[in-house]
């Protein structure tokens, strides 16, 4: 399958990769939420060139995670999130407490405290109905509405995602 292609498979895990497929995204993403907002300091922060940060950004424009205006002082444009944006970033701690968990044998590198008691910010996954905390293995993939419409070779695609 092509890459353009898993935007149309009917599943909410493989259609946001054709976003955010590769780690210039999700690094431009990080760089935002820590206050990052220029094109060259995107650049400078992330030794990203110059065509390759200006597809990324684009693409995020694109897709209504980042817009681009210009700046409360000065002359220059600077990028922002949006709230769809600033939906993802339960998405960077969910691969930063892996990281942490698997490729960080020192200790975590950076903490992420919770600004008002000093606690640390994770990610926990919990039913919405009775609140427990799941892992994969409490989890079974279900057809849902999205499906509905979706010829039969297209649904199995999904399920198999």
């Amino acid at each position: 399958m092509r890459y353009e292609e898993l935007a149309d498979v009917p599943c909410s895990i493989t259609r946001p990769l054709v976003i955010f497929g590769d780690r210039w995204t999700l690094l431009i993403l990080k760089s935002c939420f820590s206050g990052i907002r220029r094109f060259n300091a995107f650049q400078s922060a992330l030794g990203i060139s110059r065509s390759r940060l200006q597809d990324r950004l684009d693409r995020l424009i694109d897709n209504g995670i980042l817009v681009k205006q210009k700046a409360a002082v000065g002359a220059h444009e600077e990028y922002r999130l949006t709230p769809k944006g600033h939906d993802i970033y339960p998405i960077l701690l969910a691969i930063r407490d892996w990281g942490d968990t698997y490729m960080a044998p020192e200790g975590p590198p950076v903490r992420y405290a919770h600004r008002d008691c000093a606690g640390e910010a994770h990610i926990k996954l919990e039913c919405d109905s009775c609140g427990a905390e799941l892992t994969a293995r409490e989890v079974t993939p279900e057809p849902g509405p999205g499906l509905l419409g979706v010829t039969g070779s297209e649904a199995a695609a999904g399920r198999a995602r």
